[in-house]
C-alpha cells in the first residue's frame, strides 16, 4: 500500500509551506491529501453551509496550487485542530501529518505550531514541519537526508527509505542538519507512538530545514524513485 500523507491545510502562507513539502515528501508516489478542520458546527443551517463552502474553497485552492484537481480533501469539525488531525490520521491509516510552521516564525527557522505539537506529544503518525517561507526555495534539492536516532531505528529506516526516493544519501552528522533532518523517538516511549527527549526535541526546534519525527517501532516507507529512458 501506498504512503499516505495528510497536509495540514487553512491556504495561509505557512500552510502553503506545508503543502510544498507534503509534495516534495510524497515524490516517491505516496498518497497525498488535504485536511481543514473547522471548530464548530452551526446551528443554523444556512451559516454552517456557508462555512462548509468556505472549507472546501480553501482546500480546492491547495488542490490547484498543487496542479491536482482530483486530491483527496477532509473537511473536519473539531474543538482541536491536533486533535482532529490525530482522528483523521487514525481513520485514514495516515503515515505521516505534514504542518507549516507557526505563523510568526521568522523565514528559514522552524517552529511547529500548538496542533502539530499535539501530534509531536504522543501523535498515531509521523509528524513533518515546513521552514518558515519554504515555499519560495524552489526548486527544492534534497542532497543529504541527516538521521538523528535515539535508540529507535525507526528514524534510520525512515530517512534511508526517503533518500531512496529523493535520490539523497543520509547521514548522522551532528554539526549539520543536511537537507532533510530526520529524528526519532525515544526507544522507550509508546510503540506507534511520536515520543521526542529533550534533546531531539531540540533540535526540532532549532532546525533551518525540513524535520520529520517518526514514530517508535514504525517507520515510514516512501516509493522509490522511478527513471524512465529518454
Amino acid at each position: 500500500m501506498a504512503t499516505r500523507i495528510i497536509v495540514s491545510y487553512d491556504d495561509t502562507d505557512n500552510d502553503r509551506d506545508a503543502l510544498a513539502l507534503g509534495q516534495l515528501l510524497a515524490t516517491g508516489g505516496a498518497e497525498l491529501s488535504l485536511a481543514y478542520v473547522r471548530h464548530a458546527q452551526q446551528s443554523d443551517s444556512a451559516r454552517e453551509a456557508l462555512e462548509e463552502r468556505e472549507a472546501e474553497s480553501l482546500l480546492e485552492h491547495g488542490a490547484q496550487l498543487l496542479g491536482n484537481p482530483d486530491v483527496p480533501r477532509h473537511v473536519i469539525v473539531h474543538a482541536s485542530t491536533g486533535d482532529g488531525l490525530r482522528e483523521l490520521a487514525l481513520r485514514e491509516q495516515a503515515d505521516l501529518v505534514v504542518f507549516g510552521s507557526d505563523y510568526r516564525t521568522a523565514p528559514g527557522a522552524v517552529a511547529p505550531g500548538v496542533s502539530a505539537q499535539r501530534l509531536l506529544n504522543g501523535g498515531p503518525a509521523a509528524v513533518a514541519v515546513a521552514p518558515a517561507d519554504f515555499r519560495s526555495q524552489l526548486p527544492h534539492r534534497v542532497a543529504r537526508i541527516n538521521i538523528l536516532e535515539d535508540g529507535d531505528p525507526a528514524a534510520t529506516e525512515t530517512a534511508r527509505s526517503l533518500a531512496a526516493s529523493l535520490g539523497a544519501e543520509t547521514t548522522t552528522d551532528e554539526d549539520d542538519h543536511g537537507d532533510v533532518l530526520v529524528l526519532g523517538s525515544t526507544a522507550g516511549g509508546l510503540p506507534g507512538r511520536v515520543t521526542l527527549s529533550a534533546s531531539v526535541g531540540y533540535e526540532l526546534e532549532t532546525a533551518t530545514v525540513p524535520v520529520l519525527a517518526v514514530p517508535v517501532g514504525k517507520p515510514v516507507r516512501f516509493g522509490a524513485r522511478t527513471y524512465v529512458d529518454a
